[in-house]
């Protein structure tokens, strides 16, 4: 049986004119179609296999709506943001200065301490969800426990990394 990603996927390179065109028509240009359709691929990688998806092609149709629509949105608010063509002083360039820099560093340091005095199990919980950005349930079934010992570990490991943090302040 394929994974919801992997047939997902093949109907993607099977029906992608038909979705062009669909999202086409929601954004109105071609090229954002192709970043919408684009948009899809990454997005349908990402999906679980459980539930399995009953009626897959209306599911893509329905995920290239929701992008297009997004899109538009995101647009909408590019040109608010920028509709007089004058960049605001107090936007900046967004970059941290050297002290902030540092500063970010130093606690990074201190954080990746404190997950190193976590126990193991309570350090994998941690880097599958925080760093690998699991599920709790596929941290669950990965590392074949429980979906409530995860979030056990989790909290644990949270408490854990604030604390230190907090301490290592003082």
């Amino acid at each position: 049986m394929l994974r919801n990603s992997a047939s997902l996927s093949r109907l993607l390179i099977k029906e992608r004119q038909s979705l062009i065109r669909f999202a086409q028509r929601i954004v109105g240009s071609a090229t954002a179609a192709e970043d919408v359709t684009q948009n899809l691929w990454l997005r349908i990688q990402r999906v679980e296999d459980y539930p399995p998806i009953i009626n897959k092609r209306a599911y893509l149709f329905r995920l290239v709506s929701h992008l297009s629509i997004d899109h538009l949105r995101a647009l909408q608010r590019h040109d608010k943001l920028f509709q007089s063509g004058e960049v605001h002083p107090e936007l900046g360039d967004g970059q941290p200065d050297a002290e902030r820099q540092l500063l970010d560093k130093e606690q990074l340091v201190r954080l990746g301490e404190a997950v190193e005095q976590l126990p193991l199990r309570c350090r994998q919980v941690f880097q599958l969800i925080k760093v690998d950005e699991l599920t709790i349930s596929a941290t669950a079934t990965r590392l074949g426990i429980s979906q409530d010992m995860v979030r056990k570990h989790i909290r644990h490991a949270l408490k854990h990394c604030h604390q230190y943090l907090r301490d290592s302040e003082e």
